[in-house]
């Protein structure tokens, strides 16, 4: 009887918890806008540990920052103690960096400074001395981390800067943060990179996302695809909306620099999105998929496995803008609605 009593208690108990409810809190964060969507059953201070996540990766990874640890590192301090965060960041663009044979590289910065690369800003050129000089500065396989947890340069130059990961990085711990709070069904979005967990439970479907049909007009956006996330992280590079027209053959190009020769040299693909199992991995491919262009970046996806992804690229004067799908990132697009 006691049994059956205490089994009544429990029934009566899990059948009283309330239904997770939609909370959507949206703002602006590392400059740009963000929105995170999910399901709980239970109140928490969801702003709080949000803008503390913020906080803690800024005082680690943060370039703008001048206290964060990568800038007192990058300044010369041999002091520094990095975090665990930093640490996991840092192996995995030591990954991305064996994958595509050194052309996805943090440390490539001092060339893109030095080629004059922002905005409202002309390339230089930059001569084959000072090249030369530049070039010795650079390379991933120049760091490392000492068992006590200290970052050990080649040269003291070198320049780390995890902006082409730390968005994306960002993504995954706010995403730890909601699970550590009991939430299973999650949408982040942060500058239109994205992690998404579970599903969509208003919906009852896996959240749904777009990719942006760079064709549009900038003041009439929309999608040419309709993406369908479940465990899944999404992110995209492009400088689609920014490039360049060759004046002799009339080819759209952007410039980016190869880590490896240390040139600002033309790339076909206009834009890259990603999908893969975390947000840092996808954001960090591509990036390199706009470096190594389109021929190089299939290369890539057919030896990696875990990473799709759906690229934009032009290949001759005449083309109009090309589409490429890795095969199973076909297995992610749904209608567009």
């Amino acid at each position: 009887m006691r049994f059956i009593y205490s089994f009544i208690v429990f029934t009566l108990m899990a059948s009283c918890k309330p239904d997770p409810k939609l909370v959507v809190l949206s703002g602006q964060a590392l400059g740009t806008g963000y929105q995170v969507q999910f399901y709980s059953a239970e109140r928490f201070e969801v702003a709080k540990h949000f803008d503390s996540t913020i906080a803690v990766i800024n005082k680690s990874m943060s370039t703008y920052q001048t206290d964060s640890d990568i800038s007192r590192i990058n300044a010369g301090d041999t002091s520094v103690v990095v975090d665990a965060m930093f640490k996991e960041v840092l192996e995995l663009s030591k990954k991305v960096y064996k994958a595509t044979d050194g052309v996805y590289d943090p440390t490539v910065g001092i060339l893109v400074n030095a080629y004059g690369f922002g905005p409202e800003k002309c390339l230089n050129q930059l001569d084959s001395v000072t090249l030369d000089s530049l070039k010795q500065y650079v390379g991933l396989n120049k760091i490392k981390i000492t068992s006590k947890g200290k970052i050990q340069k080649d040269n003291k130059s070198v320049y780390l800067d995890f902006n082409s990961i730390a968005k994306g990085y960002c993504i995954d711990r706010i995403g730890k943060m909601l699970e550590a709070n009991g939430v299973e069904n999650y949408l982040i979005e942060l500058g239109g990179e994205l992690l998404a967990r579970g599903h969509n439970l208003d919906k009852q479907q896996e959240w749904r996302v777009g990719i942006e049909n760079i064709n549009a007009p900038v003041t009439d956006r929309d999608y040419t695809e309709a993406v369908s996330l479940h465990n899944k992280g999404m992110a995209g590079s492009g400088n689609y909306r920014k490039f360049r027209i060759d004046s002799i053959t009339g080819q759209r190009f952007v410039h980016t620099v190869n880590p490896i020769t240390g040139l600002a040299e033309k790339s076909d693909v206009l834009s890259a999105t990603v999908i893969a199992n975390s947000c840092a991995e996808a954001d960090a491919f591509a990036t390199a998929f706009m470096a190594l262009g389109f021929e190089k970046s299939k290369a890539v996806l057919n030896k990696t496995s875990g990473v799709d992804a759906y690229l934009m690229y032009t290949r001759t004067v005449e083309d109009s803008i090309k589409i490429y799908m890795s095969d199973s990132f076909k297995d992610y697009l749904v209608p567009v609605n």
